[in-house]
């Protein structure tokens, strides 16, 4: 008995460990290996019973370990019933709440079986081999549970098979079903009934009938009709112990004969075991370890797989055949067949959409009259994700469209659906009809992936391919026909630009003059020209001039844009002490700085010489500079305003602690319209017209931008201007140049 405990533990254990490495996040496999777990510890609590009550332990102990039991013998049951729910194509939320309900009754018969209702004494007599219970009120329930657990077993059996259209999923359903429901009764018997009726707990001792029966039913159902993808884990468990088994014989065999040779002993003795030759013949073995291996590998292949095939090899057929032809007809085929071939389908085809023309349908065993309603059923569920689709699994899907796809393709045999898809468009499908000796397995979905994104390229190159050659004949028809409608287009988008720069021009115009008189009645009113004010009406009035300001220079800025675009932006140059309107400048905008809690720093150099610029263009740059780091620093800083002379150049700075630029949008600072992400947070009324300008104007000038910039940190803008290409002689006229 103890043999076959041991036996019936090794393959219990086996099948766990086969199940465990196939994949253990699958529903069907973590509920065989809890069942199987749970069934390997309710027999040896059964057969450990006679030795928990012969171990001299309390009353107590040993009455609470023959209801543990009990309890464990009824969460065995439940446990099978949730495996056949795991392989069953049932809708989620009807697994979620047979789960949730299996979970309650197990939480309630485990209660009750430790509570005295079921199981109110045990005792061990003499004439006994087991304990005998004494049952309590509750012990019909404890039958109603193996009774109700039959029951479930044969509705979800019959129920659920007849809902497969699958042949091998059906056959899967019915011998799993079976194989539990001849393992429940047979337990029944023999650990409830027969004890029951003779009175003697030692015919339990049978129970082990039962577990054979699951183990059998359970191996057939793998092997036979490939339940669980665990051959593949089983043949190349055997490769490696035969493996091992071979090294070992190797090495015994020659530690044998140098024993002999050397040691000039029968046996392999303790001198070898010690010597470098042992250490030498054991480094070689590890060496020869993956040839042996590989042998053994390629032997059990033939023997169990003889119609297995190589992914490596297969790629590379598929990816000849892909290179081979642009005529996407015959690509198509081809790769059709060596698919259909290789992963033993009984049937194919290709759904390859055409813009140019009717879909492109290629393949064999399969009815190609899909509508194109069908089509958009498919793209509705496939989503143009690449995900392939199995037809099994929308069959338990509650979700409209999957049920709907899934009457369509069931109706034509078809197993699995590989979306060709791209991260741009889904440009077809291939479908594989069912296999032909089971179901397809956990090799050929990762063959289908591995080998789509090299699918979708040949497919999209020949269809271009296909276009190309449908446009040849009328290319240069339609180049011409390009052209002329491009240059009609161009003729009209410079009208429409010019017409833009003569309303900008029109409407600055029209704008700038009674903003300068609202300005200058704002400033006779803050002047006391219209009679003492109070205090607040001041701070109104003040910002009412500090916006209208702001509105003329935005309107001059609009007006010099529209003159670079008309080629109307001139200098009007005359000798400036730059000196002297730096500092007007400063003092002008020192009460919008202190209004803002600000400070402007400036020291006036002593010498700066005198420059023929245009005064009024450099003053709009410099009051944009100081403008732009009064608007991005934070309160209670210092704007620092520095002017100077550096190698033959006048030089104008501000420097700010404020936001900075962001490092990768410096490069477009300077150009129109544009403004840096942070500036646009902190500032949304911008224009970004400010900067483009005063490059134009300091470009117009010879000079050059100074600009330097760190995120978080601050920035410095200001500009350059050549002293030796702007100095004249003070007695010339001054004149205008043209920027």
């Amino acid at each position: 008995m103890i043999l076959l405990m041991l036996i019936i533990a090794i393959c219990l254990v086996f099948l766990s460990v086969l199940v465990a490495l196939q994949g253990f996040s699958k529903a069907p496999n973590r509920a065989l290996i809890i069942s199987i777990s749970l069934l390997g510890i309710w027999m040896m609590m059964v057969f450990g019973l006679q030795a928990v009550f012969n171990s001299g332990q309390g009353h107590d102990f040993l009455l609470a370990y023959s209801r543990a039991v009990f309890a464990v013998g009824a969460l065995s049951l439940l446990s099978l019933v949730w495996f056949v729910a795991t392989i069953l194509s049932m809708h989620k939320k009807t697994r979620s709440v047979l789960r949730s309900v299996l979970l309650a009754i197990g939480g309630v018969i485990f209660v009750l079986c430790m509570s005295p209702y079921i199981i109110i004494d045990a005792t061990l007599q003499e004439s006994s081999v087991m304990p005998i219970p004494y049952y309590g009120a509750l012990m019909p329930m404890y039958v109603a549970v193996v009774v109700a657990t039959i029951g479930a077993v044969l509705y979800m059996v019959l129920h659920g098979s007849t809902k497969e259209d699958e042949h091998y999923r059906r056959q899967q359903i019915r011998i799993v079903g079976l194989t539990i429901l001849l393992a429940i009764f047979s337990g029944a018997i023999t650990n409830l009934i027969v004890p029951w009726l003779t009175g003697d707990p030692g015919s339990s001792l049978f129970m082990t009938v039962s577990i054979v029966i699951l183990i059998m039913g359970l191996s057939y159902a793998i092997i036979r009709h490939g339940l669980f993808d665990i051959k593949l884990a089983a043949v190349r468990s055997v490769a490696y112990l035969m493996s091992l088994l071979a090294l070992a014989a190797i090495y015994y065999v020659i530690a044998y004969f140098i024993s002999i040779a050397v040691f000039r002993e029968g046996v392999t003795t303790t001198n070898f075991s010690v010597s470098p030759l042992n250490i030498i013949l054991a480094l070689v073995l590890a060496f020869v370890f993956q040839p042996v291996k590989r042998f053994f590998d390629q032997a059990t292949d033939k023997i169990f797989y003889k119609d297995r095939y190589d992914t490596s090899e297969f790629l590379i057929r598929l990816g000849r055949i892909l290179t081979s032809t642009t005529e996407l007809h015959v690509m198509l085929g081809k790769v059709d067949k060596e698919i259909r071939q290789t992963l033993k389908a009984s049937g194919s085809l290709f759904v390859v959409f055409r813009e140019d023309g009717p879909n492109e349908f290629v393949g064999a065993g399969i009815e190609k009259d899909f509508s194109e309603g069908d089509l958009a059923t498919l793209a509705a569920v496939a989503q143009g994700d690449g995900t392939i689709i199995s037809v099994s699994k929308l069959g338990a899907s509650d979700t409209p469209d999957d049920q709907k796809l899934y009457k369509i393709l069931s109706k034509k045999h078809i197993a699995l659906v590989l979306p060709l898809a791209s991260t741009e468009e889904t440009i077809g499908y291939f479908m594989l009809g069912e296999h032909m000796a089971g179901a397809y397995g956990q090799q050929d979905i990762e063959a289908l992936e591995a080998v789509v994104n090299e699918l979708v390229i040949a497919v999209q190159n020949a269809r271009s391919v296909q276009t190309v050659r449908d446009l040849n004949a009328s290319l240069e028809q339609r180049i011409e026909a390009a052209t002329s409608e491009l240059l009609t287009s161009n003729e009209k988008l410079r009208q429409l630009d010019a017409a833009k720069d003569e309303f900008v021009s029109m409407a600055s115009h029209q704008l700038r003059t009674p903003l300068t008189s609202v300005k200058g009645y704002i400033s006779m009113v803050l002047e006391g020209d219209a009679g003492k004010i109070t205090a607040m009406q001041r701070q109104i009035l003040g910002e009412a001039f500090i916006s209208s300001e702001r509105m003329v220079h935005l309107i001059g800025d609009f007006l010099n844009v529209s003159r670079l675009q008309t080629g109307k932006f001139v200098l009007d140059q005359k000798f400036v002490n730059l000196a002297d309107l730096v500092e007007d400048e400063v003092n002008a905008l020192k009460a919008t700085a202190k209004a803002r809690s600000l400070k402007l720093e400036y020291r006036k150099p002593s010498r700066i010489p005198s420059l023929y610029i245009d005064d009024g263009k450099i003053h709009q740059v410099i009051m944009n500079f100081i403008d732009n780091a009064m608007y991005y620093s934070a309160e209670d800083t210092t704007i620092k305003v520095k002017l100077g002379v550096e190698e033959g150049d006048v030089v104008f700075a501000v420097h700010d602690t404020g936001i900075g630029v962001p490092k990768s949008e410096q490069a477009q600072l300077f150009t129109k319209f544009f403004r840096a992400t942070n500036a646009r947070r902190q500032r949304p009324d911008g224009t970004g017209i400010g900067l483009f300008l005063a490059k134009k104007v300091v470009d117009a000038h010879d000079g050059a931008m100074v600009f330097e910039s760190k995120e978080g940190k601050g920035s410095t803008f200001g500009f350059r201007l050549p002293i030796k290409k702007l100095s004249v002689d003070p007695n010339e006229t001054p004149s205008k140049k043209e920027a």
